[in-house]
């Protein structure tokens, strides 16, 4: 935990100014800026950036905004403020696209369902323009009720966080610091940071295949960790095998 950066502060606080004023402005502010399945009629472009400043809470925040304290500046120092930028927004959309990927492929598996059943296209619309005005649904005898729940569950639960920026930051870390000693809270024995982030990172992978939640509340988006973390891996890899003396990393 070095000195920290400017570019690093100015993050810093414009998240934790989007999230003082989405206290202020409540639900309208996660219409507005957070990141909504691209079939709801929330959807925006603008949101595949202003979700990474939005947060779901104290405690999500608070997390994320350590790890880009402990982790960004380092980065930052190490690689330069523009690419330190280009790699933090890069692993954020990339978080996105894969965490968007993912929820595709569910709707459309659950939206199927509703098709076999008979339901028509426009019967399917209607019922989920019901679920967003009113917050109530039913369950069918006909469809299969996890698939209902995960029709609607993809459609209207937006994705917020800096959570996939972080990963990439994170992930980069763990590839020119491999030896970095880590330590987690009240435990004084140090972990490399290869072993302390690579962990983390399979452990979400590992509750994104099964469902399990070993990390997090049950709607944490842990396909966008991994996009995230991927992005800002491969992208440090680049860099550091084309652009950068072999000597500076440790």
């Amino acid at each position: 935990m070095g000195r920290i950066t400017e570019t690093v502060k100015v993050l810093l606080i414009a998240n934790i100014l989007f999230f003082v004023g989405s206290q202020f402005l409540g639900e309208y502010a996660y219409q507005l800026f957070a990141l909504w399945f691209p079939e709801n009629e929330n959807f925006y472009f603008w949101q595949l950036i202003t979700h990474m400043f939005m947060h779901g809470g104290f405690s999500h925040i608070l997390f994320n905004m350590f790890a880009l304290y402990i982790f960004g500046s380092l980065l930052e120092q190490s690689i330069g403020q523009q690419r330190f930028l280009f790699l933090y927004f890069s692993a954020g959309l990339g978080a996105a696209g894969l965490q968007i990927l993912f929820s595709y492929f569910s709707f459309n598996s659950a939206y199927q369902a509703y098709l076999d059943a008979g339901f028509s296209p426009n019967e399917i619309q209607g019922f989920l323009n019901e679920v967003v005005a009113s917050g109530r649904y039913n369950f069918y005898n006909n469809v299969p009720q996890d698939a209902t729940e995960t029709l609607i569950n993809s459609y209207v639960t937006p994705m917020v966080g800096a959570s996939g920026a972080v990963f990439g930051v994170m992930a980069a870390i763990a590839l020119i610091y491999p030896n970095l000693p880590l330590y987690l809270m009240f435990i004084p024995i140090p972990i490399k940071a290869k072993y302390f982030i690579g962990g983390y990172f399979l452990l979400n992978v590992y509750s994104a295949i099964t469902g399990a939640n070993i990390l997090g509340p049950s709607n944490t988006a842990y396909w966008a960790h991994i996009g995230g973390a991927i992005i800002g891996f491969l992208m440090m890899w680049y860099w550091k095998k084309n652009q950068f003396n072999q000597n500076r990393w440790y």
